[in-house]
C-alpha cells in the first residue's frame, strides 16, 4: 500500500489510523505538492452499492462544510474498487487518547472545547448534515489547542448499516436514546454526544459503562446519569446544569440547536452566569447536587426526575415539580420505551442467533483494549483470550505514545469481532524525528512575509524584542535566530526582532577641541560631520568654536562644527620714544608695514619716534606710520637793535613750540 496511487494523483504513505469502517493513511497530493490524509474504505463496505452511493453524497456534502472546527475535505473518489476521501492533514491527537492521557480537564478547557465542537455542528445542521457519531475519538486536538472535528458526512453512512453489521457496539458510550431505538435523528442527538464528551472530558470517564454494548445502550435510555461534580468535585455547578442539560433522555429537553448550546458556553466562558441558569432552566437542581456513589439508580432517578420541570411549565426564578398526572405518564412512557427496547434487542439477538446457527458462524467477542501496552504485554492480553490470535506486528512513529508501547489496534478495542480473527498491532516508536531544513533569511521581511516563508518549509515564527537598526527601516525584520541560511528541524521556532530604527546616542561637546580630535570623536560614535570655517577672534586657528545640535541623535545623523581660522587682528606694539630702528623692527616683527616720515621736534630728540598712527589690535599687514624727530628747528637771526624786542618774541615763540612739540607727542596714536 505505501507506494500506491490513487486517483493518479494521491500517493499513500504510512498507515495513521483505524475506524470500523476505513483506515486512515497520510499522503501526498503529487499535484499541490502538500500531505494530505487519505481515508480508504473497508471492502466489504465498498462492495455495498447502497453504501457507495450513500457514500458519495455524503462525502460531497462534507466537502461543502467550511468551518475552522471541521477537517477539510479536499476530495473524493474511486480508484478501481476503493473508495476514498481525501482530507487535510492534522497534526496532534485525539480527544480520547487525550483524555486517556492526563484524565479530567479543567472546566474552561471543557467548556471551550465543547464550543468549537457545536460551532462545527451549527455549520453540519444548515446543511442538513447530522454528523451521528460524536465521540472523542473524532475530535482532534491540534497543537494550538484548537479541536477539529472528524467524519462528517461518512457517519449518515454508517448509521444507515448500524442495526445489520451491528457498528453500533463500537460507539455505544455515545449513542442518545434515540439512536438505541432506532427512531428519526435530529440535531438533538449531535447534542446529547457532545454532553456525553464533555462529561468524560471534565471527570475523565464516560458516564454509562457496563460489560457490553446492550447494557450501556439500556443505560443510555433508562438511567440518569450521575452528576459530573459527583466524581470529579472540582467541576462547577454552572458546567454541570449544561452538560446535563445536554444529556436529557427527551429530544425537547435538551438544547434545541448547536448554536443555542454555543452561546450558553459563550456566556459561561465569558462568567455570565445568569444567561447560563436561564438557559439551563429544564435542568433539575438535583442534578447538580452531589449524590453519593453508593446511591442506587432507582434512587438517582427519583431525584433527578422529581426535580425536573415539564416543558412549557417554567416560572421565572423557580422551578415547580410535575403534578401527579404527569409523573404517571413518565413512568408509563418509561416502561413502554423500556419494553420497547427489550423486545427490540431481543428479537435482534433472536435473527442473530438463527442466523449463526443456520450458517453455523462463530460467535462475536469483545475485542480487548491494547493500547498503551508493551508488544509482550499486549501478546499475551490476546493470547490469554483464547478466542483472539496474534496478527501483524508492524512499527509506526506515534508523538502522543511512548516508544515501545501498542499505539493501535485493528479490529479496535470494544468492537465485537468473531472468534478467531487476528488482532494487529502498531507499536509506537515515538515521535516521528522532524527533517531538517534550512532556515530562510528573513531580514528586510515584514512579520507577515516572514511568517509565511517560514511555513513553507515548516518552521514557526515567533516575534522577539525589538532592535535599533542603522541599515533595515522600522517595523521590517533586523535579526533573527537562528541565522538564514543554516539548519534546523521541521516545526523548530525561530525568533525574529523587527528593526525600530538607529540608536539614539549622546553627542559630546567638541567645543574647544581641535578640528581632527572633534571629527575622530563624533565618527567614532557613529555620526556624519560636516565641517565650515570662520574666522573667530576668540579661538586660535584650527579649534572648533561651534557644533549643532547637542544632547542625543540617531547614529548617522549629521553634526555640524565650525573651525576657526584665527584673528584677522594683531596687537601693534607702541613704539613711540624709541630709535627709529627699533621702532620699525618691532613694527615688523608684529607683522606690520612700516611708514616713516621726519620732522623738527623740540622736545623729542633726533632720530627717535615722535608719534605713530596706531597701536593696540590692528588688523594684519597693516602700514602704520611712525613720525620721526629731526631735533629742533633752526631760527634766522636778527639785527641787534631789537634785540630786546627780539629776545622778547624768540622768547615767546620758543615756548609755542615747546607746546606744540609736547601736545604732539602726548597726542593719541591713529
Amino acid at each position: 500500500m505505501a507506494a500506491r496511487t490513487l486517483g493518479g494523483r494521491y500517493t499513500v504513505q504510512d498507515k495513521i489510523g483505524t475506524g470500523g469502517m476505513a483506515i486512515v493513511y497520510r499522503g501526498l497530493d503529487e499535484v499541490l505538492g502538500r500531505t494530505v490524509a487519505i481515508k480508504i474504505m473497508l471492502p466489504q463496505y465498498a462492495n455495498d452499492q447502497s453504501f457507495a452511493a450513500r457514500f458519495k453524497q455524503e462525502a460531497q456534502a462534507a466537502a461543502a462544510l467550511q468551518s475552522p472546527y471541521i477537517v477539510s475535505v479536499y476530495d473524493w473518489g474511486k480508484d478501481g474498487s476503493t473508495y476514498y476521501i481525501v482530507m487535510e492533514y492534522l497534526r496532534g491527537t485525539d480527544l480520547k487518547s487525550g483524555i486517556r492521557k492526563h484524565g479530567a480537564l479543567d472546566c474552561r478547557k471543557v467548556a471551550q472545547i465543547g464550543s468549537q465542537i457545536s460551532q462545527a455542528l451549527a455549520v453540519a445542521h444548515r446543511h442538513d448534515i447530522i454528523h451521528r457519531d460524536i465521540k472523542p475519538q473524532n475530535i482532534m486536538v491540534q497543537p494550538d489547542g484548537n479541536i477539529k472535528v472528524m467524519d462528517f458526512g461518512i457517519a449518515r453512512a454508517k448509521n444507515s448499516h448500524l442495526t445489520a453489521d451491528n457498528s453500533v457496539l463500537g460507539t455505544a458510550h455515545y449513542v442518545s436514546p434515540e439512536q438505541t431505538q432506532g427512531k428519526e435523528l435530529g440535531a438533538t442527538t449531535d447534542i446529547y454526544s457532545l454532553g456525553i464528551v464533555m462529561y468524560e472530558a471534565a471527570t475523565g470517564r464516560v458516564p454509562f459503562d457496563g460489560d457490553d454494548a446492550i447494557s450501556v445502550a439500556l443505560k443510555q435510555v433508562n438511567e440518569p446519569p450521575m452528576p459530573p461534580s459527583q466524581i470529579n468535585p472540582m467541576v462547577d455547578s454552572a458546567l454541570e446544569a449544561i452538560i446535563l442539560k445536554c444529556m436529557q433522555k427527551r429530544p425537547e429537553d435538551r438544547f434545541q440547536t448547536a448554536d443555542e448550546l454555543y452561546h450558553v458556553l459563550r456566556d459561561y466562558l465569558a462568567g455570565r452566569i445568569q444567561s447560563v441558569t436561564e438557559a439551563t432552566s429544564v435542568v433539575a437542581a438535583a442534578a447538580t447536587s452531589r449524590i453519593n456513589r453508593g446511591s442506587n439508580i432507582g434512587e438517582m432517578r427519583g431525584r433527578t426526575q422529581a426535580g425536573m420541570q415539564a416543558p412549557g411549565t417554567e416560572t421565572t426564578g423557580h422551578y415547580r415539580t410535575k403534578s401527579a398526572t404527569e409523573e404517571e405518564q413518565d413512568r408509563k412512557h418509561r416502561r413502554n420505551v423500556t419494553i420497547g427496547i427489550i423486545v427490540s434487542i431481543v428479537a435482534i439477538i433472536g435473527i442473530g442467533v438463527a442466523v449463526f446457527m443456520l450458517l453455523g458462524q462463530p460467535k462475536t467477542r469483545t475485542v480487548p483494549n491494547l493500547i498503551g501496552m508493551t508488544k509482550e504485554e499486549a501478546v499475551a492480553e490476546i493470547e490469554k483470550t483464547n478466542y483472539f490470535k496474534v496478527g501483524e506486528i508492524k512499527d509506526e512513529f506515534k508523538s502522543n505514545i511512548e516508544a515501545g508501547k501498542v499505539s493501535d489496534q485493528d479490529p479496535d478495542e470494544n468492537k465485537e469481532a468473531k472468534e478467531g480473527t487476528s488482532i494487529n498491532l502498531w507499536i509506537s516508536k515515538g515521535p516521528e524525528p522532524a527533517k531538517s531544513v534550512t532556515v530562510p533569511d528573513l531580514k528586510n521581511m515584514t512579520p507577515t512575509e516572514a511568517d509565511a516563508e517560514l511555513s513553507r518549509v515548516g518552521l514557526i515564527g515567533q516575534a522577539g524584542d525589538s532592535v535599533n537598526s542603522d541599515e533595515v527601516e522600522v517595523g521590517k525584520i533586523a535579526a533573527q535566530s537562528p541565522a538564514g541560511h543554516t539548519t534546523a528541524k521541521a516545526g523548530d521556532t525561530v525568533t525574529y526582532r523587527l528593526s525600530k530604527g538607529p540608536e539614539a546616542v549622546e553627542i559630546p561637546n567638541v567645543v574647544g577641541m581641535s578640528r581632527n580630535a572633534a571629527v575622530s570623536a563624533l565618527e567614532e560614535l557613529g555620526f556624519t560631520v560636516v565641517v565650515s570655517n570662520e574666522e573667530n577672534d576668540n579661538y586660535e586657528a584650527d579649534i572648533v568654536s561651534q557644533q549643532s545640535p547637542t544632547g542625543s541623535a540617531n547614529k548617522g545623523s549629521e553634526v555640524y562644527i565650525t573651525v576657526s581660522t584665527g584673528s584677522s587682528k594683531a596687537n601693534a606694539p607702541s613704539v613711540m620714544g624709541m630709535s627709529e630702528n627699533d621702532a620699525a623692527s618691532a613694527l615688523e616683527s608684529a607683522g606690520f608695514g612700516v611708514e616713516r616720515t621726519y620732522e623738527s621736534s623740540n622736545v623729542v630728540s633726533s632720530g627717535y619716534v615722535i608719534s605713530q598712527s596706531a597701536s593696540g589690535s590692528v588688523t594684519k599687514g597693516t602700514t602704520i606710520e611712525i613720525r620721526v624727530s629731526t631735533g629742533p628747528e633752526k631760527t634766522p637771526e636778527t639785527p641787534s637793535s631789537s634785540t630786546s624786542s627780539t629776545t622778547d618774541t624768540t622768547s615767546k615763540t620758543t615756548d609755542d613750540t615747546a607746546a606744540n612739540n609736547t601736545n604732539e607727542a602726548a597726542a593719541p596714536s591713529r
